[in-house]
């Protein structure tokens, strides 16, 4: 989205993040962006997700771990409330669990708070928009997680099918099975069907494990995740 478009509908972004001075300054210096206001903020996931509710953000951008509520737990109930609401993981960390988690809650970006902010500002244009971010050290971690999970696969393992490779696409961009059997045309069954059957090939036990284990054997690429989106 171009900022001539933008400045017609700014992107609404809350914050989240038990730091004050981080949290404070963060909002400060995305304010200053044309496209995006800053419409609340938050020191835990708690108050997080009660903002969304209030007012259904465009964005939300949040660290991992604050106390009770962590970011992670709020991604899921927010989506689950809120389903337009796109969502920055901004850690300190690229912990492997961490990763996989954010990605398995929802969140369609992760980066490390050494970003600068035209850098988050870009992740936030961009996961409204429909796209994933992903930072090369989040890549790395990826990567290895998945290591071990394909270590384990035989030489005789089966590659996926064309069509268990267009939904590990699709799951990768974040869709429900209901969204990916409406947007393919087939029933929601067929499409819980088809994800245990690769989940099965592939030795995993999540859709994002089947993904991220897709993703190292090179059989899809983030590419390939992120056109969903721009190919809309």
């Amino acid at each position: 989205m171009g900022k001539g478009e933008a400045l017609r509908h700014k992107i609404s972004v809350v914050i989240a993040d038990d730091h004050k001075a981080f949290r404070e300054g963060l909002a400060s210096l995305l304010s200053e962006e044309d496209d995006i206001e800053i419409v609340g903020a938050a020191c835990n996931g708690s108050e997080a997700a009660k903002l969304a509710g209030e007012l259904n953000p465009d964005v939300l951008v949040t660290d991992v771990s604050m106390p009770g509520l962590s970011g992670i737990e709020a991604i899921r109930e927010i989506r689950a409330a809120s389903p337009k609401t796109a969502f920055v993981v901004l850690s300190a960390f690229s912990y492997d669990s961490y990763v996989v988690a954010a990605v398995d809650a929802g969140a369609s970006a992760y980066l490390l708070k050494t970003q600068g902010v035209e850098e988050i500002a870009e992740a936030i244009r961009s996961v409204h928009s429909g796209q994933m971010v992903f930072g090369s050290e989040v890549n790395t971690a990826i990567r290895r997680r998945v290591g071990s999970a394909s270590s384990r696969l035989s030489s005789s393992h089966e590659q996926p099918s064309p069509r268990e490779l267009q939904l590990l696409i699709l799951a990768g961009r974040g869709f429900s099975n209901k969204e990916i059997a409406a947007r393919i045309g087939i029933g929601e069954r067929t499409v819980q069907t088809h994800f245990h059957n690769v989940m099965a090939k592939l030795g995993t036990t999540s859709r994002t494990e089947a993904v991220v284990t897709a993703l190292s054997e090179g059989w899809i690429t983030f590419d390939e995740i992120q056109s969903v989106a721009r190919h809309e």
